[in-house]
């Protein structure tokens, strides 16, 4: 795990406001302010933060999916945003995105056999007459029955779905797979299969996951290593021992005290953040959580705290560490 198979550096990613009569921008939306990370090469790196805080962003924006306003973006060396159309789409099959609802990402009057397969006829990575034994060989990958291929998703489970999500991403051969809040939707007992699934296609396939989610209990069961956000802003990282053994910023802190312990007798201090999470249109100056932050100083709020290495590759955005 060496080999640093995505390089993400300074990444901003700004949608602009608009007003007046003649729609000029006014502001902007910094979703994702400067953020960066990198994925060694069969790791699963966690992205954690509460709704909005750019998580999202960060997994479209390094597929492409959306144009980045600032920063560098490379997989294996190569600055995806700076290649042509052609070269994309022939990078295309290397990365691949598992959605948070599957039957969005599903058109509802295509069988779910023809849906996993249209891919490798568009990218011309099969012959018509192979696709359907490749797609019943990677559905049964993924737990789902031969018989499958001809139905449609609406007479799918919330599981079963995600199960042709997965499908539809791995037929491709992908070196690198963001998955975005793929167990969310879905209740606990599936969460743990699908969970248990993506695990085993990781050591199968080799893998490199970036896995978006708000759900720390699911990211310290599949990750190697964690990225904590807040406001569009990684705040910590580290890897998954040093993380939960030894949070360090009062953000992740936080989190961590709201994390169920499966055991009645044990009780956790709870860290209640107070006020709402300010906008990403009007950010705090400063650090940007001394606002909820309950140890915050004066020099919290005047000056931006450096994101810094610890010690061990734990990294932390914290004058007060």
């Amino acid at each position: 795990m060496s080999e640093a198979l995505i390089q993400v550096q300074q990444l901003k990613k700004y949608f602009p406001i608009r007003g007046g009569v003649f729609q000029r921008t006014i502001g902007n939306v910094k979703a994702v302010d400067g953020v960066s990370f990198q994925i060694k090469r069969g790791e699963s790196f966690g992205l954690v933060g509460e709704s909005g805080c750019g998580k999202s962003t960060i997994g479209r924006t390094i597929l492409r999916l959306t144009e980045k306003t600032e920063g560098v973006i490379s997989f294996k060396g190569q600055d995806i945003h700076q290649l042509s159309n052609k070269d994309m789409r022939s990078m295309r099959p290397k990365l691949q995105m598992i959605f948070q609802d599957p039957f969005g990402s599903l058109n509802p009057r295509i069988k779910v056999g023809e849906a996993i397969g249209e891919a490798l006829i568009d990218h011309g990575l099969a012959k018509r007459k192979d696709v359907r034994d490749r797609v019943v060989e990677t559905m049964e990958l993924c737990g789902l029955a031969s018989y499958h291929y001809e139905r449609y998703p609406h007479e799918f489970s919330g599981g079963q779905r995600q199960r042709i999500g997965i499908a539809r991403a791995l037929i491709m051969n992908p070196e690198f797979v963001v998955a975005d809040e793929p167990v969310s939707a879905l209740d606990v007992s599936i969460q743990a299969q699908i969970i248990n699934l993506l695990s085993d296609l990781q050591r199968e396939k080799q893998l490199t996951y970036l896995f978006i989610s708000h759900d720390l209990s699911v990211v310290e069961h599949l990750c190697n290593r964690v990225g904590v956000m807040y406001l569009g802003s990684i705040v910590e990282t580290a890897s998954r021992s040093q993380l939960f053994g030894n949070p360090l910023h009062p953000y992740t802190k936080a989190l961590m005290s709201a994390i169920p312990i499966p055991d009645p007798t044990l009780k956790r201090e709870r860290i209640v953040l107070e006020g709402d999470i300010p906008s990403p249109a009007n950010p705090p100056s400063g650090c940007k959580f001394h606002t909820r932050c309950p140890i915050a100083t004066e020099w919290c709020k005047r000056q931006i705290p450096e994101y810094r290495d610890v010690g061990e590759g734990h990294f932390v955005a914290c004058h007060l560490v």
